[in-house]
């Protein structure tokens, strides 16, 4: 029988490990503080991969040790002050691996940042260092000479998630599909102008990029004073369209109601949070997006809530079997509440290129 403490033990390890305690409240992996003798601060962070999300362990630590080791080389290079405290360090084991297998679970370590804080507040202020941050975080990968894997294949392929609907509208399993018929008909209507991203990329003209995949402000660490110090939570750095980290965030942060609010009144997209998280992103990306990138992120804004109800709806017409539910008809109320999203994005597409020309032009 394993202990955390054992855990610990596998990895090279400075001073004598004193504590472990949980740390925060990941909805995908486990972490624990670790703390060590005559030191009142953690020293490590251990965490337990879910290798139910990320099968393929090995690319997944393989991907974070090349991007961390890259960022590093470049802030090294630019003589940044306080580098252990801007890109994260992982920890090796005895045997020189990435991360140790118990024969059950897979577990990795970092060091532990220390005087490091988040925050889960959406601001005009936070969308902007958000922007900022994330669109810096890609500049610095855009040169990355090693081939990084995707963690989670297809992760954002909205082709792909289509026909995952247009499957379970077929199989229709819990008799659901008449009822939704609406959503269905709404959402094939604009098919093929959401595939734009794909579409684009099997003509040669966009490219795909070293993304994160998984761009929220509490996926950045702050110091003290409310600067950034870097971007945590790597698993999903992989492969992909720049969309990815642009669309991905203002699906959230710019939706003025909750992904699951039953009152549909409360939804909106959130104009100033967009402008805010568009000037940042578009300063840290300056070095190196393409016009066709740039003149195609208000189609970005579109495509996240767009893909999220078709996740949604193909989830409620399957019975559940993916998204957790806290009653039978919250697929549904999700599908609804992204869609009113999705719909208030759509209109106000033209305000969008409007700023994103003012900003690049």
């Amino acid at each position: 029988m394993y202990t955390l403490r054992n855990i610990v033990l596998k990895f090279k390890v400075e001073g004598e490990i004193t504590e472990v305690k949980p740390l925060g409240e990941g909805l995908i992996n486990d972490t624990f503080k670790v703390y060590v003798k005559n030191d009142d601060s953690p020293k490590y962070v251990l965490q337990r991969i879910n290798n139910a999300i990320f099968q393929d362990v090995e690319m997944l630590q393989d991907n974070i040790e090349k991007v961390t080791n890259h960022i590093r080389k470049k802030l090294t290079e630019k003589n940044v002050d306080d580098i252990e405290r801007k890109v994260l360090r992982f920890l090796r084991t005895n045997d020189d691996k990435k991360y140790h297998f118990d024969g059950e679970k897979y577990w990795r370590m970092m060091v532990f940042i220390p005087e490091s804080y988040t925050y889960q507040s959406v601001t005009p202020e936070y969308s902007y260092t958000a922007g900022l941050s994330f669109g810096e975080f890609q500049s610095m990968l855009s040169d990355i000479d090693q081939e990084l894997g995707e963690t989670i294949p297809s992760f954002h392929n909205i082709e792909l998630r289509l026909n995952q609907l247009r499957e379970a509208v077929k199989n229709d399993a819990v008799g659901r599909v008449k009822e939704v018929q609406y959503y269905i008909g709404e959402i094939e209507k604009r098919a093929d102008a959401m595939c734009l991203g794909e579409q684009l990329h099997r003509e040669g003209i966009l490219p795909k990029r070293i993304c994160h995949c998984d761009t929220k402000v509490n996926n950045m660490l702050f110091d003290k004073e409310g600067n950034v110090l870097c971007v945590i939570d790597l698993d999903t750095v992989m492969p992909s369209f720049i969309f990815s980290d642009y669309g991905d965030f203002l699906r959230s942060a710019a939706n003025t109601g909750a992904e699951d609010d039953k009152n549909l009144d409360n939804i909106d997209f959130n104009m100033e949070i967009f402008e805010a998280f568009t000037k940042g992103y578009l300063e840290g990306t300056k070095s190196f997006l393409l016009p066709i990138e740039k003149e195609n992120l208000p189609y970005a804004a579109k495509l996240f809530p767009y893909m999220q109800t078709v996740r949604f709806l193909a989830d409620y017409i399957n019975g559940d079997t993916y998204y957790k539910i806290q009653y039978p008809e919250h697929n549904l109320v999700r599908t609804k509440a992204q869609w009113k999203l999705f719909e208030s994005a759509e209109k106000k597409e033209g305000d969008m290129r409007t700023m994103v020309m003012n900003y690049f032009s």
